[in-house]
């Protein structure tokens, strides 16, 4: 496939981009800093996300977005969501969003969000709202393949690449020591499963590690 990674020097990104190459894709990094990228033989966009347009994007079989705003900013993510709708509403093309947990539910019931419990840190809601909200749109949207991908509570930068994982739709998910945990590693082996799998196409998924 003909993949692109928006914000491929970042922490998720990063690691995207290079279980995507690993795996044999095609794959292109868009991001605002050619000189923070890690990899070097790979074909390179260098834009801000709000300055791409539909033909940066048009060749591309799916679309990951990874961009990360500064903590504090809510409106940010919403933004960058809904530009990228616009520019891939009734293309063939599929986006793909690394989201938050904030916006999963504690409870099978579905009437409690992780962001709206009292141990959730107030430093990380302006970042949950904005991921929940560009979530929302994209439930609203008819005219767009999406994937919105949470990960676990606790997303280690740190954690080791196992390859063992679960999923699960809009529920926090507990592992079996009972606790909601997936590295960065296993959630970038989960999007690329996405990519090749198509399981989740229009929804929501979460993973945790087993």
């Amino acid at each position: 496939m003909n993949i692109a990674v928006i914000g491929a020097s970042g922490k998720a990104g990063k690691l995207i981009l290079n279980e995507a190459m690993d795996r044999g894709h095609q794959v292109t990094a868009i991001v605002r800093d050619a000189s923070k990228l890690a990899v070097k033989n790979i074909t390179i966009i260098e834009k801000n996300i709000f300055d791409l347009n539909t033909e940066d994007l048009h060749k591309f079989d799916v679309i990951v977005n990874a961009f990360g705003a500064p903590l504090g900013e809510e409106q940010a993510h919403v933004d960058a969501g809904h530009h990228l709708i616009k520019l891939l509403h009734e293309t063939n093309a599929r986006l793909i969003v690394v989201g938050g947990a904030g916006s999963l539910y504690a409870d099978e019931n579905k009437t409690i969000r992780i962001i709206d419990t009292p141990d959730f840190p107030d430093v990380f809601k302006p970042t949950a709202n904005g991921q929940a909200r560009n979530l929302k749109e994209l439930q609203e949207t008819d005219k767009l393949a999406w994937t919105f991908v949470s990960p676990s509570a606790i997303f280690d930068a740190e954690g080791e690449r196992t390859g063992s994982y679960k999923t699960g739709k809009d529920v926090l998910l507990l592992n079996e020591a009972g606790q909601s945990y997936i590295s960065y590693a296993d959630f970038a082996i989960a999007i690329v499963d996405e990519m090749e799998d198509a399981k989740h196409v229009n929804e929501r998924f979460t993973v945790v590690s087993e």
